[in-house]
């Protein structure tokens, strides 16, 4: 077996299907080390590719959100402000020097851990999720490099923390902003788009195998029509699970049988007001009378 069709056995075994594209660089990134970063469009499964990554790899996952105005220091280290003014006043009366006291309080039993240093601190390899990257600013990405070259990381009162092992890194980005060119030069890189018919039924008949073969046909078909009507936001892979699971639950074997009772699922795959008033009821029995 190969390096790419063993990876892609362990990630289904964990109910994860990937194609041969992204199998290949997912174990590219474990093989030499490097980060992967995955770019595409909000629910083709960037994340779940991270989390699915642990799972077949039986590790831990540590996801560091990014956000605007997220700076280096909150996802690497805080002190615990409050267990130190309590050992503070708890010596308040103790015949040491502020000094001594200064040593004890900035000490490893004081330090919480955020996601970029408890990821080089563990003996085993976690994976590193850094999702949606692009949401953090120039500076952050800058500092972000110097980790992901050197695994380590500078605590002034502590000095300087050198990786235990290397973590399996994934950066995941929705294209909010132009990432650098320095970044994407340390990256490995995969585009991930909508999974085509096959595969998005595979992973739905993974996540419920007890699925009849004919609804679960019509619902992969009906998601993939709809995804090409003018919407805001398409429906992504897990809201395809989301709404697999409301139909079973109403009841409905079938799309064209109970057409107000499938409209009104549809919460399930439209997220804004927009995208809903823009499928109506004859747009969704449209869509179902394609999907049988």
């Amino acid at each position: 077996m190969t390096a790419e069709a063993d990876i892609r056995s362990r990630l289904e075994r964990v109910g994860y299907v990937a194609d041969r594209g992204l199998a290949t660089a997912m174990q590219l990134a474990l093989s030499l080390r490097r980060p992967l970063l995955l770019e595409g469009e909000a629910g083709v499964g960037k994340t779940a590719t991270a989390k699915a990554l642990a799972d077949a790899l039986d590790t831990r996952l540590i996801r560091l959100q990014c956000y605007e105005g997220l700076d280096a220091t909150s996802t690497i280290y805080e002190w615990n402000y409050q267990k130190q003014l309590l050992a503070i006043r708890v010596r308040e009366h103790d015949q040491v020097t502020a000094d001594i006291i200064e040593k004890r309080i900035f000490s490893e039993e004081y330090l919480l851990r955020r996601p970029l240093l408890e990821a080089i601190s563990l003996e085993r390899s976690p994976v590193l999720l850094i999702d949606e990257v692009d949401r953090a600013d120039e500076e952050f990405e800058a500092y972000l490099l110097e980790v992901l070259s050197d695994f380590q990381v500078t605590i002034p009162e502590l000095g300087t923390i050198e990786a235990r092992t290397r973590p399996h890194v994934i950066l995941t980005s929705n294209g909010t902003r132009e990432l650098s060119d320095a970044l994407r030069r340390r990256c490995l890189y995969s585009y991930l788009e909508f999974p085509d018919h096959a595969r998005e039924l595979a992973i739905l008949r993974a996540s419920m195998p007890d699925l009849q073969e004919a609804l679960a046909d019509s619902i992969i078909d009906f998601v993939q029509q709809l995804r090409r009507e003018d919407l805001e936001k398409k429906p992504g892979v897990a809201e395809t699970l989301d709404w697999a699971a409301a139909l079973c639950g109403l009841g409905i074997k079938d799309l064209r049988d109970a057409p107000s009772k499938v409209a009104a699922t549809m919460i399930c795959l439209l997220k804004t007001e927009r995208d809903l008033k823009a499928v109506p009821k004859e747009t969704v029995s449209r869509l179902a009378g394609r999907a049988a």
